[in-house]
């Protein structure tokens, strides 16, 4: 089911991603910070996202209304505009959520799927946060970009030895 969503809620491109591009976005995930969808090869479907959230909502406050309404129909029609003011905020804010928290799943998705390309002998889980170390060691020692897929294999496979 939630491969089904994802694969509706995003487009991903066929292009493999670049190990630079792999290492930035793995330094960014780690630290909790949202990566550009670009880097990453995958955007928004933007109508799907909209009609999914739409029958999240749906089916989550029909059932509330339902019993809601009569409460607040025999209390004051006041509590009840009120109730429809938050409730109506409640699902603008939460659509922002949602749609952080599904573009921080498709982040992870498309970085273990080119883990599996760029480090095919390191698993993703044990090897991230080795790697992230690396780089960040990299960028201090100023290595450029052109060596720095050999700098940081040659350092990962050290440690791992």
């Amino acid at each position: 089911m939630r491969e089904f969503l994802i694969n509706k809620l995003f487009k991903f491109s066929n292009e493999p991603i670049k190990f630079l591009d792999l290492i930035e976005a793995n330094a960014l995930f780690n630290e909790g910070m949202l990566i550009d969808p670009a880097k990453l090869h995958f955007k928004f479907k933007n109508f799907n996202t909209y009609f999914i959230y739409f029958c999240l909502c749906f089916c989550v406050l029909m059932p509330l209304l339902a019993l809601s309404h009569f409460i607040f129909e025999k209390i004051d029609f006041h509590i009840s505009i009120l109730s429809s003011v938050f409730v109506t905020s409640a699902v603008f804010i939460c659509f922002d959520i949602f749609k952080i928290n599904i573009r921080k799943v498709a982040s992870k998705r498309q970085i273990l799927c080119a883990w599996k390309i760029h480090f095919a002998y390191f698993e993703y889980e044990k090897y991230n946060l080795k790697v992230n170390e690396i780089y960040s060691k990299a960028k201090q020692l100023q290595i450029p970009n052109s060596k720095l897929e050999q700098f940081i294999l040659e350092n990962l496979v050290k440690e791992s030895v």
